[in-house]
């Protein structure tokens, strides 16, 4: 069987058990320990297998890819090639949320008891979530060069660590090629070993994948589903039509990949995207994608997807314009064109700065909020459903960064022809 099946199958026998658990048990406390010791620990397991070969994997793929390039001008080239395409789909992503939300107004429907009780269950949790506040400026630009590179990996601080990964192989082809050849054969044996560990990870990833899938939908209360279920609807309509109707067409008609052999080759991707909900952690499958089922040279692949897990986050922004729209509806705020084309641009350049980790864009959501004069507090009333809009979210986000590497491949003549008349489904 292969590991996309397994995955999806593990997928789907997790949100069953997860939904029959909570409609006979309820919020029973036995179902609550199982959760709690057993499926989420084993989710926790498999997310900490991906988290913990990030920083290897990005500084070494980053820096390799970048080496490899060896021209400064095709670097430049092909990064902003990457940032230019990024931009164009996230800002897409935007204006289709919020074009959404106007026509159908689900905030509009929300009864203003349900948002007076989805504000006191869930204050606590959105302070939490929040944190000291979210910061976002000029500082945010310095920030990405790091004043120490150790100190933003032990972080989990990515813009830093690129930053890092990328002035250093542009120092090594800069040297001369019988110095740079010892660091380059250590880099290429890190990238080899943690391809190992990623090998090692997928292995029980139809496990770990259940375990989360059972954990949050045995958890997740279907009296909070229903009240905000239009809301949820229109978010979810919103991603897909980013999905397919804006990354799926761009696959066919900028890249030349017919819709269903796109899709069909990031089944295993899409699926881990989805049940990680961390653009992070999907970042290993990505990259595999990208080479082995695409074709993609391993010196794009590895500059490209590392800055698009960081930077191009479509799916965040089609769900933070939309957020924003929705509480302001609920709370009688009226935005102008103005103000919504402000939430465009803040949702667009906002979502470079949210964390590739679950829910990591939650504390700039509410810097977008309070921006255009939406009560920030009002985040709590989209916590109850924040986990599964969260995990639907980061699969156009990988999507997007899969795509852009495709398109960067074929426009500097690098993406090899495509065997379109079977799907190889090469990873295992």
């Amino acid at each position: 069987m292969q590991l996309h099946t397994k995955i999806l199958l593990g997928l789907v026998i997790g949100a069953i058990a997860g939904v029959t658990s909570r409609l006979l048990f309820g919020e029973a406390p036995e179902l609550l320990w199982v959760v709690d010791n057993v499926a989420n620990p084993v989710g926790q397991v498999f997310l900490r297998m991906l988290f913990m070969i990030v920083v290897p994997l990005i500084f070494g793929s980053v820096t390799m890819g970048v080496a490899s390039l060896g021209d400064l001008k095709k670097i430049g080239r092909i990064g902003g090639k990457a940032m230019g395409f990024f931009l164009m789909t996230t800002a897409a992503a935007a204006t289709i949320g919020l074009t959404l939300v106007n026509v159908i107004g689900p905030g509009e429907s929300l009864d203003p008891a349900l948002r007076a009780q989805l504000l006191e269950q869930y204050s606590g949790e959105a302070t939490e979530r929040v944190g000291g506040g979210a910061v976002f400026g000029i500082q945010t630009f310095i920030n990405i060069v790091p004043r120490n590179a150790v100190d933003s990996a032990a972080r989990g601080d990515m813009l830093g660590l690129i930053f890092f990964s990328i002035v250093f192989g542009i120092a090594l082809t800069q040297m001369a090629p019988e110095r740079a050849k010892p660091i380059m054969d250590v880099l290429d044996s890190l990238v080899e070993v943690v391809t190992k560990i990623i090998g090692y990870a997928m292995k029980i990833a139809p496990y770990g994948v259940a375990g989360l899938i059972f954990s949050v939908t045995a958890r997740f209360g279907a009296d909070v589903l229903q009240s905000l279920a239009m809301y949820a609807g229109v978010v979810m309509l919103g991603l897909i039509i980013q999905l397919t109707g804006v990354i799926g067409v761009l696959a066919k008609f900028v890249v030349g990949i017919p819709y269903g052999v796109f899709f069909s080759r990031c089944r295993a991707l899409m699926v881990t995207a989805f049940s990680t909900s961390s653009s992070n952690a999907s970042l290993p499958a990505n990259i595999r994608t990208a080479q082995e089922q695409f074709g993609v040279p391993k010196e794009v692949a590895s500059f490209v997807l590392p800055l698009g897990a960081t930077m191009n986050m479509n799916g965040t922004a089609l769900f933070e314009g939309m957020t924003v729209l929705f509480l302001a509806q609920v709370f009688g705020v009226d935005l102008s064109l103005t103000s919504q084309i402000i939430v465009v641009v803040m949702s667009v350049v906002t979502a470079v700065g949210a964390a590739g980790v679950p829910g990591g864009s939650i504390p700039l959501l509410v810097l977008i909020l309070e921006t255009v004069g939406v009560p920030g507090e009002g985040i709590a009333l989209i916590l109850g459903v924040d986990r599964i809009l969260d995990m639907s979210r980061t699969v156009p986000n990988v999507m997007g960064d899969q795509l852009t590497s495709l398109v960067v491949a074929k426009s500097e003549g690098l993406l090899p022809p495509q065997p379109f008349e079977r799907d190889p489904a090469v990873i295992r």
